[in-house]
């Protein structure tokens, strides 16, 4: 695997770290004295199937950059039934009589999700307690409280019903967004119990999942298309290398729009040299100073 970010398809079953394992053992044998740098870039339950960003060397710091981008799932709701952790592998907690629900009442609580709230991460998230992971507390069957933390719905709506068993719905959201804990707060708000049979992410930002079996290596080019870009001189180069700040000069605008209305993630500005993405770098009193250097380009 080459420097960069790839797109693969997750399959249900294993987790995203089982992949990255896989990738790293497949690019450097266990043994070498120096194995590259990779990581996922947002983790899938091992339920959840979908689109898993591998980064891989300097790419790896670019991993802050694509929380903040539109993440869209379709997942598969069933009522009645609310399960400790919000998938179908949980522990039954409460059972209630989804016979009350009708497609219109459905549409009215979902609407109220809309926006920024404060949502309660499952307790088999990835979210850290005291330096832990949560989910391997709870899977010591330790207790898990976790605090609520700011997520944003950018869009959802419901794709079909076969009422009173269960709802498929599509969502728009930002990263950190727990689709377990929605489908567990609509059964709360509706009274019957509710929790995710089946989860699968078709998109991170412009980039979709590419299907079994398939692999896909994205350009240097579209690497954080979302961010304007400065093209960089030989002399900005050795600037910025001798840690000198550089003129605002003229900035390309994004070549990938974000969808209307959806909040800003705060991108760097990309620096490209020779065709290569080499720096990350930030407005800094009418300059450009360097953020992040991707060593060696992408």
């Amino acid at each position: 695997m080459q420097p960069g970010i790839h797109l693969f398809h997750k399959p249900e079953g294993p987790t995203s770290f089982s992949l990255v394992q896989a990738c790293l053992n497949a690019t450097h044998p266990p043994d070498a004295k120096r194995r590259p740098k990779i990581c996922h870039g947002g983790t899938l339950d091992p339920f959840a199937s979908g689109l898993l960003l591998i980064l891989v060397e300097p790419a790896t710091r670019l991993f802050d950059y694509v929380h903040g981008i539109p993440k869209i799932y379709d997942a598969t709701v069933r009522w009645g039934v609310e399960t400790d952790n919000g998938d179908p592998d949980g522990r039954v907690t409460f059972t209630g009589n989804p016979s009350i629900l009708r497609s219109q009442q459905l549409q009215d609580a979902l609407a109220g999700f809309i926006g920024w709230h404060d949502q309660i991460p499952p307790p088999t998230s990835a979210k850290r307690i005291d330096g832990e992971r949560a989910y391997l507390k709870a899977h010591r069957g330790e207790p898990v409280n976790l605090p609520p933390s700011q997520v944003y719905l950018h869009e959802a709506r419901w794709l079909s019903h076969d009422l009173p068993r269960e709802s498929k719905i599509r969502l728009s959201v930002r990263g950190g967004y727990y689709v377990r804990s929605l489908a567990r707060d609509l059964g709360r708000l509706i009274g019957c119990g509710a929790h995710l049979t089946t989860l699968h992410r078709t998109a991170i930002g412009p980039w979709v999942d590419p299907g079994a079996d398939r692999t896909v290596a994205i350009p240097g080019r579209h690497l954080l298309s979302w961010a304007h870009t400065r093209i960089l001189s030989d002399q900005d180069i050795g600037d910025l290398r001798q840690g000198r700040n550089i003129s605002l000069g003229d900035l390309l605008p994004p070549i990938w729009p974000l969808p209307p209305g959806f909040p800003d993630p705060q991108a760097p500005i990309r620096g490209f040299h020779l065709d290569r993405f080499c720096f990350l770098l930030k407005p800094e009193n009418g300059r450009l100073s360097l953020l992040t250097a991707l060593r060696g380009g992408l």
